[in-house]
């Protein structure tokens, strides 16, 4: 294969390994999550480095459900992981698996490994095996139930298998070195009890297998040759390559790299299960979640998550990401592909008094700067207008360049206008703004050179769209949440606005829910699936402001 211009470590490896034909030449990967929660973007580095790595090397890549526990899993988790992979644009192709498939098979390789005196029936309850394992620097000692016989594992483990004892009284142990230097190789546990129904197999299975000993005989039986992984397991490596030793079946690579860490985030399950079930969020797929379907509802693209990944790069070394360069990549995505739309979401009505009670013009409005060929679209021109309530003020310093009483400012693909009167009401508030308008302005120009610094975007009263707008903002006012210990002491109470009066451009009742535009001045939005005909909710991709471009550009 033609070599690339740079290789991270992991393609290095695989480069060496077709070279020396380790594998047949072949590259063969997988991305076997958990179908115990909702994706998040921690995961998305994994699914793009092992589905990459195969389309890189013309190998295979496996979508494979490692359902070993029945007690946190649950068919909605497997249709949502499946959705999301297929979402960033990845393909199994026929090869979608599940570790359940091989339970039978794994049950025979641990009868083996009874057989060789290997592993052996344990009646000690968790909290005992954790006491006997001893401690980095204190060995463990043996379990009173480790010197049983072949004869008797076998008789213990087949009525394991029947149910016929209670959750948690006995587990199956592999037979290694309590005295060894890595605890994972001190006699770690294979099966448990649990008498629980599973999402694939039902009630069939009354013992369940641990990961160590599920996750390397599902790479072995199913051809893996790299089996890449989160620096986590790198421990578990040993016992990983010690059961397929023993077992003496086909052994993948385990290669280890560093997880994704966000700021502003928790990427931990159990803490985004808490945020979920503890109704701090609305939901898995609350836009404010980092879950893939919570970036997905707010407005992400598979394009600029996947660029994200890529930006990141593939280390040993463990880091934090700042999240304003994930906000970046949509950034630079949605200015190219976005349509541009006026939304005014904080209105104040503008009457024009000079134009025409009845006249409506049809006004031509450019889609896309930075796509020539999206074209134009219309958009109506009357008498009244609704302005941004922050793009008016009857004093004003020598840097605000909108609208305030005398000053001429411009409304975008419209006209001059100039501010000549204000309407309160009785308690002092500013409800109408009265301008004059320039007819020989149309286009938001004029032939006599004549030149303004304000452009306001607008819409029309009387043909505008009522909306409900979501302004998003980080869930967490730490860059760090759990630096006081409980992150959920740092969830930020302003991470959601609701704005109920907004008032749009009459093409966005045709937007479609996941659609993304540019709200003109205001950010990037999409249309969120909470919308009905009658009532429009966009939620707030992101702002327009990109802090990491001017990082990038100091860097």
């Amino acid at each position: 294969m033609e070599k690339q211009e740079y290789l991270n470590f992991i393609e290095e490896i695989i480069e060496k390994d077709i070279e020396e034909n380790t594998y047949d030449g072949r590259v063969h990967t997988r991305f076997p999550p958990e179908p115990n929660g909702y994706l998040h973007i921690g995961h998305a580095k994994s699914i793009c480095l092992n589905f990459g790595i195969a389309e890189t090397y013309k190998g295979k890549c496996n979508l494979r459900f490692d359902d070993t526990n029945p007690l946190k899993e649950d068919k909605k988790f497997v249709d949502s992981i499946v959705e999301d992979v297929r979402w960033l644009g990845f393909d199994w192709e026929d090869r979608l698996f599940y570790a359940s498939s091989y339970f039978e098979k794994m049950y025979e390789y641990a009868v083996q490994l009874i057989k060789k005196g290997k592993a052996y029936v344990c009646d000690l309850t968790p909290d005992e095996i954790r006491q006997y394992r001893g401690t980095l620097t204190k060995p463990g000692k043996d379990s009173p139930y480790r010197n049983r016989t072949v004869e008797e594992n076998l008789d213990l483990f087949e009525q394991m298998k029947n149910g016929e004892f209670p959750n948690g009284s006995k587990t199956l142990r592999a037979k290694i070195d309590m005295s060894h230097p890595n605890l994972n190789m001190r006699d770690p546990v294979m099966y448990r009890i649990l008498n629980a129904t599973h999402h694939k197999t039902g009630d069939k299975w009354h013992i369940y297998p641990t990961y160590d000993w599920a996750h390397c005989l599902e790479d072995s039986i199913e051809g893996i040759t790299h089996s890449l992984c989160t620096m986590e397991f790198a421990d578990h490596r040993i016992l990983y390559e010690w059961f397929l030793k023993e077992l003496n079946i086909y052994q993948p690579k385990q290669i280890e790299f560093a997880r994704l860490n966000l700021t502003y985030t928790v990427l931990s399950k159990r803490k985004l299960t808490q945020l979920v079930e503890g109704g701090y969020v609305s939901g898995w797929d609350d836009p404010r979640m980092p879950t893939i379907a919570g970036l997905r509802r707010r407005g992400y693209t598979p394009y600029a998550i996947r660029d994200f990944i890529e930006r990141t790069g593939i280390t040993r070394s463990d880091s934090i990401v700042d999240y304003a360069m994930l906000e970046h990549c949509i950034r630079d995505d949605l200015n190219k592909n976005a349509k541009r739309v006026m939304a005014v979401l904080d209105p104040i009505k503008v009457v024009i008094t000079n134009y025409p009670e009845d006249k409506v013009e049809e006004l031509d409005a450019e889609n896309n700067p930075e796509k020539p060929e999206d074209g134009f679209r219309k958009v109506p021109f009357c008498r009244e207008i609704y302005i941004e309530r922050e793009d008016f003020r009857e004093e004003a310093p020598k840097k605000f360049f909108r609208l305030v009483p005398g000053r001429e400012v411009r409304l975008k693909h419209a006209y001059y206008i100039t501010c000549n009167e204000v309407i309160k009401d009785k308690d002092g508030n500013i409800v109408e703004i009265r301008c004059t308008y320039d007819p020989k302005s149309k286009g938001g120009w004029t032939d006599d050179g004549r030149k303004v610094k304000g452009t306001l975007h607008w819409v029309s009263a009387r043909h505008c769209i009522d909306a409900e707008v979501r302004l998003y903002s980080h869930l967490f006012t730490k860059e760090n949440p759990d630096e006081d210990g409980d992150f959920l002491e740092n969830l930020n109470p302003e991470s959601l606005v609701v704005l109920k009066n907004c008032k749009l451009e009459p093409s966005l009742k045709d937007a479609k829910v996941g659609e993304n535009y540019q709200f003109l001045r205001k950010g990037y939005f999409c249309l969120d699936r909470d919308s009905t005909k009658e009532r429009l909710i966009f939620n707030r991709t992101v702002t327009l402001k990109d802090t990491w471009s001017k990082i990038e550009k100091k860097g």
